[in-house]
């Protein structure tokens, strides 16, 4: 292969040519094993004197990857540890980075109640992939100073990330500054590859680590997907429409790699289509109002004007409490028949620390708050498992009181919400000796409207109807003025 050569003496001039170590992103697909095993291969051809400085394997997991994906790369950086060991080169596979127990999928969706991504709103990205992988790049900045990340992108892909590349790229040199961390350089040995030179690459002959890469080969061809690159920064292109990547991913209209994977056998996974299905549907716009809630997460009612159409369009906040409940039930009923129809299968769709995360923003939503705490029993009742929860000192109300406040506060003719807010915050000062900001809180939760949806959006309406109106007035006064002065100067 023409490019062969030319890319490992490529590999090799500049682990040379320098002290910075590499930090290499993995990805498990097949751009980035290719990268891999070309760093491999080249450190074998050095003389053990020449290999002085250290190369960091690392991968990203963001807890809802495809799980054969998640199962290729976790055997995968068990055979690279133990040859890297074995063969004395300086390479450290690192365990795979995950997203902070208060960044993941579920406890952002379930928990915080933000709507599934959309392109318009993709939230998940940075917080999920971005962010881990950074942190452990500034890491092996902070201790050497400056590091080269070794990615396994190909101009080919895309041809913004051809331009990205192009962009960054230090003149006369094969590195590119990173987009957004400082003192980190980029390195793409493979970036004029076509599809093609991969494949032929990795069947030329054995993984360095062991076995072949067949079981790689096999899982292309079954889900008939394209690679979902390790995402380092936003310039790094989306998985597409035909990717690993996230099985709950709503960017995408249809996950092909899912249906592939289904169809050629793997049926467990049909849990998991329908639930990424479902989520889907909520995206659309003729669905959003049936599972969000009329109020943003701050308590506010908004109504823009749309720009095309000067209609007034209400803007809809986190999902329902209600419909949030029904996902974690789906889960872990998907999650039970998972296990029982594959016994011994190691994959979980959520976490123990994520549901703790979840009960926390449940019982302090600020619209709707779950004062029943209700996981731990929704938890036991399904999975039919005892499980030991963490103990909190938050006010907690049992069914018979949530229903007693419910009954009172129908008949006296106040929100709930209001209710229960007021008595969470006097709770909050309970012990205080000084009660400064009281008055303040108290007035902004009583200045919040707690009237139902239709109430509420018409006031919101009939509010920007009349500021409006004094706007339009305004500046037919400041014209006047405008006017009459003219007229006056003319005068003069």
């Amino acid at each position: 292969m023409e490019n062969l050569q030319l890319t490992r003496d490529d590999i090799i001039r500049i682990y040379q040519a320098d002290a910075r170590p590499w930090v290499i992103g993995y990805s498990g697909g097949k751009d980035s094993t290719a990268v891999v095993r070309l760093t491999f291969e080249a450190l074998l051809s050095m003389p053990p004197e020449k290999r002085t400085k250290p190369v960091f394997v690392v991968s990203s997991d963001t807890l809802v990857e495809t799980p054969m994906v998640v199962s290729i790369i976790g055997e995968t950086l068990d055979k690279m540890g133990r040859a890297s060991a074995e063969l004395g080169l300086p390479i450290q596979v690192a365990p795979p980075v995950t997203p902070n127990a208060n960044d993941t999928f579920w406890v952002n969706l379930i928990g915080r109640g933000y709507p599934a991504p959309t392109r318009q709103f993709r939230w998940c990205t940075e917080r999920m992939k971005i962010d881990p992988v950074s942190e452990f790049i500034r890491s092996k900045v902070e201790a050497y100073g400056e590091v080269v990340v070794v990615l396994g992108s190909r101009s080919e892909e895309s041809a913004s990330r051809a331009q990205v590349m192009k962009r960054h790229r230090i003149e006369n040199s094969r590195l590119s500054r990173h987009t957004s961390l400082t003192n980190a350089y980029v390195f793409t040995p493979i970036d004029l590859w076509s599809a093609d030179d991969v494949w032929e690459y990795l069947f030329s002959g054995p993984a360095p680590w062991g076995g072949d890469h067949q079981a790689l080969f096999e899982l292309y061809k079954d889900s008939n997907a394209g690679e979902c690159p390790l995402v380092i920064d936003t310039t790094t292109p989306s998985c597409g429409n035909s990717r690993f990547g996230c099985w709950v991913c709503t960017v995408v209209t249809q996950d092909r790699a899912m249906d592939g994977l289904i169809e050629t056998g793997h049926t467990w996974m049909i849990p998991l289509k329908q639930l990424r299905d479902q989520l889907y549907e909520t995206t659309k716009p003729e669905n959003k109002a049936k599972f969000r809630n009329f109020r943003r997460r701050d308590g506010s009612v908004t109504v823009m004007t749309n720009k095309v159409t000067g209609e007034e369009k209400h803007v809809l906040g986190p999902y329902k409490l209600e419909y949030r409940k029904q996902l974690l039930d789906q889960i872990l009923r998907s999650q039970k028949r998972i296990d029982k129809e594959n016994p011994g299968l190691p994959f979980s769709l959520i976490t123990k620390p994520e549901l703790e995360a979840i009960r926390v923003h449940w019982r302090n939503d600020p619209n709707e708050p779950d004062w029943e705490d209700s996981i731990p029993s929704l938890y036991n009742k399904i999975m039919e498992v005892e499980i030991q929860w963490d103990i909190n000192d938050d006010f907690i109300f049992s069914d018979r009181e949530a229903s007693l406040v419910a009954e009172l506060c129908t008949k006296h003719g106040i929100a709930k919400e209001l209710f229960m807010k007021l008595l969470e915050l006097e709770l909050s000062f309970e012990g205080f000796s000084r009660r400064s900001k009281l008055q303040e809180k108290l007035r902004e939760l009583l200045s919040r409207d707690w009237g139902g949806e239709a109430e509420t959006v018409h006031k919101q309406q009939e509010r920007r109807v009349v500021s409006k109106n004094l706007e339009e007035q305004e500046k037919a006064l400041m014209k006047h003025y405008d006017d009459l002065g003219k007229v006056i100067a003319d005068a003069a």
